[in-house]
């Protein structure tokens, strides 16, 4: 077969470190768009960013050009950057220092859609800490909690 052909689809989910709030209405919408930006200069063609205070989804494409390590560290690194610069409040971000990226089939991309537009609602419910669990739950994740967070 002399062609490449992929198709997978990527939850990716991680927070501000030591989810501090930094995610507010100043930010928010410009920082889920340089979000995509990345993802999509690295052919990783971004379906929808969201989030809220303390946190991030990308649901993505991954390209088959790049591996999700790396995609996640051009993303974070970025992003963190340019985040300082748009003033003092925001001079001491960053983001935590793992991830979770789950696969998704095809026909779940509508529902992952909702659910990180609704993001606002739903941590009225839960917390990111919480949401979290419940992803390495769903998806027979082992860990430990020990190594979690930061």
């Amino acid at each position: 077969m002399p062609q490449s052909l992929v198709k997978n689809y990527i939850h990716i989910t991680f927070s501000t470190k030591n989810r501090y709030p930094f995610i507010d209405e100043c930010i928010k919408d410009e920082l889920f768009s340089y979000l995509g930006g990345i993802c999509k200069n690295l052919e990783c063609n971004p379906i929808i960013v969201g989030g809220y205070k303390n946190h991030v989804h990308i649901l993505c494409l991954l390209s088959r050009k790049i591996a999700l390590m790396k995609l996640i560290e051009e993303v974070k690194t970025y992003s963190s950057k340019w985040i300082k610069t748009k003033g003092q409040k925001y001079q001491k971000f960053y983001w935590q220092n793992g991830y979770g990226g789950f696969s998704i089939n095809e026909s779940q991309v509508d529902y992952v859609k909702a659910y990180i537009l609704k993001q606002e609602g739903h941590h009225k419910k839960i917390s990111f800490r919480d949401e979290y669990r419940n992803f390495l739950k769903e998806y027979d994740i082992e860990y430990d909690e020990r190594y979690v967070w930061d």
